[in-house]
Formats: C-alpha cells, structure tokens, sequence
C-alpha cells in the first residue's frame, strides 16, 4: 500500500495555527491569569487546552510529511 489509495500522508491533517494578534493577546492574558492563580472560565481552559493540542498536531504532521518523502 505504499503511496497507494490509503497512504498514511492523505490521513495525517493538522488545523492551520492561526497567529494573529487578537489570538496572541488572549494567549498572553490567560496565561497571565493563570500564573497569577486566577480561576479560568471553562473557555478559556479549553482554549489552553487546544493550544497545547497544536503543538502536539504539528509536530507530528511534520512526521507524516518525512515519512511520506522517504
């Protein structure tokens, strides 16, 4: 199956990170709460908890991209 139909390349997809400022300063301020021992809402906990899911997503897009080009 290799670069066939169901090549492992076509099922690794990972959201775009989206860098713009109004994304920035909400990461700045809840992680300013969040130091400063503010409870968060459940929103913004969620929205920590996907930032570090992309991280996660990226790097290991960035592996299914190597693996492809071997």
């Amino acid at each position: 199956n290799y670069r066939g139909l169901g090549h492992i390349a076509r099922n690794c997809t990972a959201r775009p990170r989206r860098m713009d400022a109004a994304y920035l300063q909400t990461q700045l301020l809840i992680a300013q709460k969040e130091e400063a021992g503010i409870q968060l809402l459940a929103e913004e906990f969620d929205f920590m908890a996907v930032v570090g899911d992309l991280d996660e997503i990226e790097e290991v897009n960035t592996n299914c991209i190597l693996m492809a080009n071997l």
